[in-house]
């Protein structure tokens, strides 16, 4: 039985209505998602290309309207058949200007369920060859990379040249700019995603452990090591190990993955017996390495080993059209995480957002995000964004004035504070009436 392409997500508190949905739609070979709650279809929508919504209105917690408007929203191609008990005009009216293509009432036949249906799947086709044009320039997600710029465009273009195959890649980028996700995109999106990916923070592992986590030990190679174990290569055979911050490995450890590179071996710490590993090699950092050769402080060879294939992941500033997908990602992970809803931003507080340079890049946007969701109560406005984003004035610097004239002005102002009182103000300032006299008279 050759089912159809089309997705289709149906939403029900009613386990009795998914069932019989199911089997309907089963029946017509569709490919059939079931969610009881708006929460969990929220999950399949995340992971999922759907390719119909069908949803009651009626749900315990998060309602169907909740569900319809941010489908509007975040996925508005998606065409939406409303299935109620409860048929109302209102209701009707408030669907309809969600966006719903179909407004089915229970109880209904096979007959009618199927006539709803065909209708709401040809509309849907009917609006994606109008909005083809435009749906082209609209998010992609490539794995957990979300952009739209020409810079993400070009790094998901290379992801997808070696993606397949096992070439050592460098990614390069500043601190906060996403290059583990990049490295999940290469291993998850290509033909090797099931087999290990090991992601190490060199720079999270004392250097005198490194070696030992990296490679493995044998019982006995040092205090502490009571049995033979296995290492992170070891652990990643078959698969990929992302090297996180590998500016930060020692010489010991440069020259040890100098040996896996050119042999594809790696031998434990106390042992001398190598071991053959398959492994594919992604290395990071946000350090210069050029600059550490010439300091002698990383192998040159190892560098040209490892920069088969280079990815420049560029800073947030450098691409600010990304901006507002990336804070309706965070929108949502972090709405549904503290307050079970989604939640929206003002454009003022966008425009905000859109103006910062954002030192911290990704990393520093989403910690703002989060901060704003817990902040606010439905919206996150303008308020809710901290005081370093928004707008300051730039008062001019005092005058840069000698030694001398800032002394007198000083004095002057405790003569001030003390009356004009000469004895008073040369007590504060721990001199004699006489030379006080004299200061003022110079």
């Amino acid at each position: 039985m050759q089912l159809r392409k089309e997705n289709i997500l149906i939403v029900d508190d009613d386990v009795n209505i998914l069932e019989l949905l199911q089997r309907h739609l089963q029946s017509w070979n569709y490919h059939v998602f079931k969610a009881i709650s708006v929460k969990e279809a929220v999950v399949i929508l995340r992971d999922t290309q759907i390719d119909l919504l069908i949803t009651d209105l009626k749900i315990p917690e998060v309602d169907g309207f909740e569900l319809i408007k941010f489908v509007s929203e975040h996925y508005p191609k998606l065409p939406k058949l409303v299935v109620t008990g409860y048929p109302s005009v209102q209701g009707s009216l408030a669907a309809i200007k969600s966006g719903v293509v179909g407004y089915l009432t229970k109880p209904f036949t096979k007959d009618e369920l199927k006539s709803a249906l065909d209708k709401s799947l040809v509309s849907s086709e009917d609006k994606n060859v109008k909005s083809k044009t435009h749906s082209e320039e609209k998010t992609k997600a490539y794995g957990e990379i979300i952009g739209k710029s020409e810079k993400i465009n070009d790094i998901i273009q290379v992801i997808e040249r070696v993606k397949d195959n096992k070439a050592t890649v460098f990614i390069k980028g500043e601190s906060g700019t996403g290059k583990e996700l990049v490295a999940r995109a290469i291993h998850y999106q290509g033909k090797f995603s099931r087999a290990p990916f090991i992601a190490v923070n060199c720079g999270g592992i004392p250097e005198n452990l490194l070696e030992a986590e990296l490679f493995g030990y044998t019982k006995g190679a040092f205090t502490g090591a009571e049995t033979n174990r296995e290492g992170f290569f070891q652990a990643a055979n078959g698969g990929t190990i992302f090297l996180d911050e590998i500016g930060n490995a020692s010489l010991a450890v440069q020259s040890r993955l100098l040996r896996v590179l050119q042999e594809k071996e790696v031998v434990r710490v106390g042992s001398t017996k190598p071991e053959k590993v398959d492994v594919r090699i992604i290395a990071a950092t946000n350090s210069d390495l050029r600059d550490m050769i010439q300091k002698q402080t990383f192998r040159e060879d190892l560098y040209y080993r490892l920069t088969v294939v280079e990815i420049n992941v560029a800073p947030l500033r450098e691409r600010k059209e990304d901006i507002a997908l990336l804070v309706d990602k965070f929108l949502f992970k972090y709405g549904i995480e503290y307050k079970d809803r989604f939640l929206k931003i003002t454009p003022e507080a966008l425009d905000i957002l859109n103006r910062y340079n954002w030192p911290g890049n990704i990393r520093e946007l989403e910690n703002i995000i989060q901060r704003a969701v817990i902040m606010c109560d439905k919206v996150v406005d303008v308020a809710h964004l901290p005081d370093h984003l928004k707008h300051t004035i730039a008062f001019s610097a005092e005058a840069l004035v000698p030694l001398k004239v800032v002394e007198k002005q000083y004095i002057e102002k405790v003569l001030r504070a003390t009356g004009n009182n000469k004895t008073k103000a040369a007590e504060i300032l721990g001199i004699t009436r006489k030379t006080l006299r004299q200061k003022l008279d110079n």
